[in-house]
């Protein structure tokens, strides 16, 4: 059915009464999202949308609503980085942080923190999750183009993941769930870790896999892919015309030697077994060509 979030999921929102906190989970809740809670420090007591009570503290939303998973919107002047350790401090064992522009070093810190703590970081600067047939979104993506099914996605770009999960629905193809999880340099969750879920999943057939230039996560996730990864998986690594040193969009993306250029990526994963998309107007082609050639 799905990874990570599904209709079980309770959700609290850090952030809530913030103009993107309150108009993003407006959007949860409208896609069938259970939201239970939210969180803004000085503003316990308030109702948000006449149904959902806010809390001053993640401990006593988590208490009093039983919330397991969490969605950041929490500014990165006003330390986001703190609101992920005090989500998990709290007990919540999925943390979705959509912020962006956090600083390095503070993401190095948080991470090894929720890491210790044996709790799930996806972001920080990522869209978030989507469970299409469990009618669960947590995060900014449009709801409207997914569609559920038996293919999973987990992108490191945002837009790109909109883009494969449009043609996918627009074939006919629906989606376990859809994974974002960030172009930061330093991020909470890898390829490989959520490649681990979906091949665990028995409701996800076939994953499509998108990555960029900068790091070398792509090539960790093509030797995972090799090693342990039975299932069928298209990639699509975009940013072949960047030159070396330039800046695309994320602070990840960033080519810093020969193991971060597309070409590098794309060789490494072609060599692992998945089918590589040729293009970013190819994926649902590639995808359907995959999933006939395993069921012949």
């Amino acid at each position: 059915m799905s990874i990570l979030v599904d209709e079980n999921t309770k959700l609290l929102v850090q952030g809530i009464t913030g103009r993107e906190g309150s108009l993003h989970t407006k959007r949860c809740m409208e896609y069938g999202t259970k939201v239970v809670a939210g969180v803004t420090p000085g503003k316990g007591g308030m109702v948000f949308e006449d149904k959902v009570p806010v809390f001053n503290t993640v401990s006593e939303a988590a208490m009093e609503t039983g919330a397991n998973v969490s969605m950041i919107f929490v500014p990165p002047h006003l330390r986001a980085d703190d609101a992920i350790v005090e989500a998990v401090d709290a007990g919540i064992s999925v943390v979705v942080c959509i912020t962006e522009k956090i600083p390095v070093a503070d993401s190095v810190r948080m991470v090894r923190y929720v890491k210790n703590r044996q709790a799930i970081l996806i972001g920080p600067n990522c869209p978030g999750i989507i469970s299409p047939g469990a009618k669960c979104k947590v995060g900014i993506m449009p709801g409207n183009i997914h569609r559920g099914g038996r293919v999973g996605v987990v992108s490191r770009s945002g837009t790109l993941t909109y883009e494969a999960v449009g043609q996918l629905t627009g074939s006919g193809i629906g989606q376990s769930t859809c994974v974002g999880i960030g172009g930061d340099p330093v991020s909470g969750t890898t390829f490989v870790d959520i490649l681990k879920m979906f091949s665990n999943d028995p409701d996800t057939d076939a994953v499509v896999l998108i990555g960029e230039i900068g790091g070398s996560r792509e090539q960790e996730a093509a030797e995972y892919i090799q090693r342990d990864f039975s299932k069928p998986i298209a990639a699509l690594i975009v940013g072949r015309s960047a030159p070396p040193g330039r800046r695309m969009g994320h602070a990840g993306a960033i080519i810093t030697g020969s193991a971060g250029r597309a070409d590098e990526k794309t060789k490494a994963l072609a060599s692992a077994g998945a089918a590589i998309v040729p293009g970013p107007a190819y994926i649902a082609e590639t995808v359907r060509e995959l999933i006939s050639i395993r069921l012949t």
